[in-house]
């Protein structure tokens, strides 16, 4: 039960999109929720897994103006060999939290956003994203985001993924493989939200990724492109300060 625990709060930082909490004044404005994401088993895998996905949105984040400046948490999914064919031999690499800080600004309709977190656990590396994100109020509750996005690693994140070891390869036959610090993927997303009260609401979120550079050329990547779909269900919560 313990466990469970541990990783029910750990999941509740995740990322196809990374978890915020931004104080805004003395106010919290938070979109809290459940729901099951469908993505690839793996970074680079060419099949699908299911997984719950544990909702904390920070609003101020997606629909403020200017300048905001708040943390940004992430959770990586572990790898073991039985998730593809071309992880035979490798090392498993255990579950990842990630924390960090996300700069934004935005005008209007329109916002850009940068992200930086460290790894611990699987990874001890450094990723992040870049991006902007468009907003469309089609209706009082009906709002859509069409967005692009840029994610990146540093060496260490990279080869933690998709790197290959001299002993690996010895094990799986596989090639030994370094990538270097970069991009990794470059990804379109689109997200909607419809409020069924004013402190209830349905999220979707679609994203088509595309592995890029080094991480594109690994030998343990079976498919390039890494889509994902996400539903769920959220209530607002309010906290003042």
């Amino acid at each position: 039960m313990k466990y469970a625990l541990a990783l029910a709060l750990a999941a509740s930082f995740s990322a196809v999109t990374p978890l915020q909490a931004q104080v805004v004044g003395r106010a919290v404005d938070l979109d809290l929720g459940l729901g099951v994401e469908l993505g690839p088993s793996y970074p680079g895998a060419d099949d699908g897994a299911e997984s719950p996905w544990l909702i904390l949105r920070n609003r101020a984040a997606s629909d403020g103006q200017g300048f905001s400046v708040s943390p940004s948490f992430g959770l990586k999914g572990k790898r073991e060999a039985s998730d593809g064919d071309l992880l035979d031999g490798l090392e498993p690499i255990d579950r990842s939290v990630e924390v960090g800080l996300r700069l934004g600004y935005g005008l209007g309709p329109l916002a850009a956003y940068v992200t930086a977190r460290r790894g611990f656990g699987g990874h001890e590396g450094v990723t992040g994203a870049v991006g902007l994100r468009y907003r469309t109020e089609l209706s009082p509750e009906m709002t859509l985001w069409s967005g692009v996005q840029a994610a990146y690693g540093n060496a260490r994140f990279n080869n933690t993924y998709f790197g290959i070891t001299d002993v690996e390869a010895s094990a799986s036959g596989l090639p030994a493989y370094a990538p270097g610090a970069g991009f990794n993927e470059a990804a379109i997303t689109f997200e909607a939200r419809y409020a069924l009260s004013d402190s209830t609401a349905l999220l979707g979120e679609v994203r088509y990724g595309k592995l890029i550079g080094d991480a594109a050329d690994s030998p343990v990547v079976a498919e390039t492109y890494q889509p994902s779909l996400r539903l769920g269900v959220v209530r607002r919560f309010s906290f003042g300060f």
